[in-house]
């Protein structure tokens, strides 16, 4: 099984600094550090193991071998095909079908984005577990950013902190909206006695949720979505607060008529990438459920 391993060649700037103190400049926490040293990684410098004092040299290449990752018991690998959009050593990129969990459940423990990426890295034998960071609601189609290693997503979730990850989504919805485009700015909190649903509720906590119509059908409007924060349900709610619930999304008060799940569609995804150093910008065309509603 391949393990999660990084490189680099020290440059004169680097040279009196120990490999501790080189970690930390690039990001590699304390709790990475300790599971490097003590469960089952290795650092090597010019091909010889060193500890973490050693002092490194102009022209030293340091290789940091991070320890195989463990999965939790109920994670599960499964033959489920991927729709692969983009991958590379550090990430992949899938486009979620709707109606797939992206975490296995106590209702659903099989079926999941997860156990497909777990059966995909089992077939690449890539010891690692799953890691994903941008999820997507069961019935939610569309783009899916996946880190494959615990310490790409730590740096992942720092970019994402400094909005370095961004995503666009495609919605229809219900009647017709007035404005070409908006503003939602409504706090978001769990409803009363529900586990699932959400609501707009002064007690909840900031969301902010911009839209550009589109495409006027008459029956419904073709909005783009972009999220300043990332509430549970944030675009499903924030439409169905102005009058204009998703059509499919019977949760929100949307209309089954047309189609049998929400429809909503994650189409595009920007990242900055840490260790290439460059923006990765990736499209996604409508899902034929969807598509086939536009006139």
């Amino acid at each position: 099984m391949t393990v999660f391993k990084m490189k680099w060649v020290m440059c004169e700037e680097d040279a009196g600094l120990t490999i501790k103190a080189f970690l930390k400049e690039h990001d590699i926490s304390k709790t990475a550090l300790t599971d490097i040293k003590f469960s089952g990684g290795s650092i090597i410098v010019n091909n010889k193991e060193e500890n973490v004092r050693y002092i490194l040299k102009s022209g030293d290449v340091l290789k940091v071998y991070f320890p195989q990752e463990k999965r939790s018991e109920g994670m599960i690998g499964e033959n489920i095909p991927l729709n692969i959009v983009y991958e590379d050593e550090y990430v992949l990129v899938v486009n979620k079908p709707a109606g797939m969990s992206s975490i296995p459940s106590r209702e659903h423990p099989t079926g999941s984005l997860a156990n497909a990426i777990i059966g995909y890295f089992e077939t690449i034998k890539l010891a690692a577990t799953v890691h994903i960071v941008t999820r997507l609601d069961k019935d939610t189609s569309g783009l899916v950013l996946i880190a494959k290693h615990r310490h790409v997503h730590h740096l992942f979730s720092k970019l994402q902190q400094q909005s370095s990850v961004q995503r666009k989504y495609i919605a229809f919805a219900e009647g017709t909206l007035l404005d070409d485009q908006g503003v939602i700015e409504k706090p978001i909190a769990r409803m009363p006695d529900s586990i699932i649903q959400r609501e707009v509720n002064a007690a909840g906590k900031y969301a902010c949720t911009h839209f550009l119509v589109l495409k006027r059908t008459g029956l419904f409007t073709v909005v783009q979505l972009k999220l300043e924060t990332g509430r549970t349900h944030q675009i499903r709610v924030h439409l169905s607060s102005i009058g204009h619930p998703l059509i499919g999304d019977d949760l929100y008060g949307g209309s089954l008529e047309l189609l049998q799940r929400q429809a909503l569609h994650c189409n595009q995804l920007s990242f900055y990438h840490p260790f290439l150093k460059k923006l990765i910008e990736l499209k996604q065309s409508l899902p034929e459920d969807m598509g086939q509603l536009l006139p």
